[in-house]
């Protein structure tokens, strides 16, 4: 906040037209320009506070990052946008955890942890609910059990609990999250009846003697026996991804790309928070993911769509129009990436950009033309010329070669990889292959994601 601690009167000064548009500006009864614009303190206060802002996240960007997150806690984009600045400045945002997450973003060394606040389906009598019982003399939760019990569930209901689960906040008592879903059906109803009994007053002769121990490993050998536990198989990463997008909004445990991003490098994409800077010109292709799909028909009876595309580093609109649309239908769904190529789209009415989709394919159906080359073919120029002839022939109509062509020179610790340019990159990686075996060349066709 920013005190302006003294005023002093300049008088009646002139005022100058600096070419702000006409409908911002007001004559005055003396005939001079009254420009609509910030006078002098008020843009002083807006400069010390950005002077301000710039020196904290320079100095102190673990206290900053969670600054922002705690604020923004209310927006799922806004706190995945956060969460991957967090990651570009090296600063790692930690799962929920139901024994160490506090209402808000909190701090821990050179790390943050995740705050309640952000996690769907936990409301303000929640948190405080969950928090409260935490502090009490038992401290620590030690098993999904133990919380049920402790928490009251009018509060902290099922689908409370369901969307805790799948964030990971009990993966460090139980990482097994489709165990501890199934145990819900068991653990709800028992943790229901004991409190009951415990609120009338029917204790047992055992909890009068020394207290409820709730421990799923050594039940058998307590007096008040706990549910045991079911016996399941954890849920794959793509299905705890899943779920975990489903019931947060956002990915906690890693995005679905992240695995593909090294690989798909030979591709040259780009990540969709970069597509302002993109020409509307040049054809571009993103690794993305599908979220949600939006069939129509123009008005001349063709299907297009409207679809929401995602990558680790944003979200935006793609539109795919009826030249396009039929070959690519069948894989527009959320269930695989996809590599996409198309060219960038922006609205100047809104400053909305959308990428306009030409073609698709999921990436692990994409190929690679690997060309193995010896120093003494590179150095050739008639070889050269062959190579470079070979390649641009299969280019494919309107010259849009999708398949990359990487060229390995050398053998052994001496190898080195080298991709072509985007001009030399092929339509069909079979005919690409044939033509230059046949021209003498030692060249295969590759899967981008075994080539890993």
């Amino acid at each position: 906040m920013v005190k302006i601690i003294s005023r002093q009167l300049a008088g009646n000064q002139t005022v100058y037209d600096l070419g702000v548009e006409k409908d911002h500006n007001f004559l005055l009864a003396n005939g001079l320009i009254a420009s609509n614009c910030f006078n002098k303190s008020h843009s002083t206060a807006y400069a010390y506070v950005t002077y301000q802002t710039a020196y904290l996240k320079a100095n102190y960007p673990v206290e900053y990052m969670t600054a922002l997150l705690t604020a923004s806690s209310d927006s799922q984009d806004k706190v995945e946008k956060y969460r991957e600045n967090c990651k570009k400045m090296g600063i790692d945002v930690e799962p929920p955890d139901i024994n160490r997450s506090q209402k808000d973003f909190t701090p821990v060394g050179e790390k943050i942890l995740f705050g309640l606040s952000a996690v769907r389906n936990l409301g303000e009598n929640a948190i405080e609910n969950i928090l409260k019982a935490r502090e009490e003399a038992k401290g620590k939760f030690e098993s999904l059990a133990d919380f049920c019990l402790r928490v009251d569930l009018r509060v902290v209901n099922r689908r409370a609990l369901e969307t805790l689960i799948y964030c990971g906040a009990f993966d460090n008592i139980n990482n097994n999250r489709n165990q501890l879903i199934q145990y819900l059906d068991i653990v709800i109803p028992w943790a229901q009846k004991r409190t009951k009994e415990k609120e009338s007053g029917q204790l047992s002769l055992f909890d009068s003697l020394g207290g409820l121990t709730v421990d799923e490993e050594n039940s058998e050998s307590k007096f008040d026996l706990v549910p045991s536990l079911p016996s399941v198989e954890p849920f794959s990463l793509d299905q705890k991804l899943k779920l975990e997008k489903e019931h947060l909004g956002f990915y906690v445990s890693e995005h679905p790309l992240q695995s593909i991003v090294e690989a798909a490098k030979f591709l040259s994409p780009i990540n969709l928070n970069e597509l302002e800077n993109q020409s509307t010109r040049k054809m571009i292709s993103a690794v993305v993911m599908i979220n949600s799909v939006k069939k129509i028909t123009t008005k001349e009876g063709k299907p297009m769509a409207f679809v929401g595309l995602e990558d680790i580093s944003g979200q935006v609109e793609g539109i795919v129009f009826p030249s396009a649309y039929p070959q690519i239908q069948d894989i527009l769904t959320n269930e695989c990436p996809l590599i996409i190529w198309g060219k960038v789209q922006k609205n100047k009415d809104d400053d909305k950009i959308q990428i306009i989709i030409e073609d698709a394919e999921p990436v692990e159906k994409v190929k690679m033309v690997m060309i193995y080359l010896s120093p003494k073919d590179v150095a050739d120029a008639g070889r050269q010329i062959k190579l470079k002839t070979i390649l641009q022939g299969n280019l494919g109509d309107k010259n849009l070669g999708k398949i990359p062509v990487i060229a390995i020179i050398g053998q052994g610790n001496q190898r080195q990889t080298v991709r072509l340019g985007q001009k030399y990159w092929v339509h069909d990686d079979y005919s690409a292959v044939k033509a230059l075996q046949d021209a003498g060349f030692s060249a295969d066709p590759q899967s981008l994601l075994v080539s890993r």
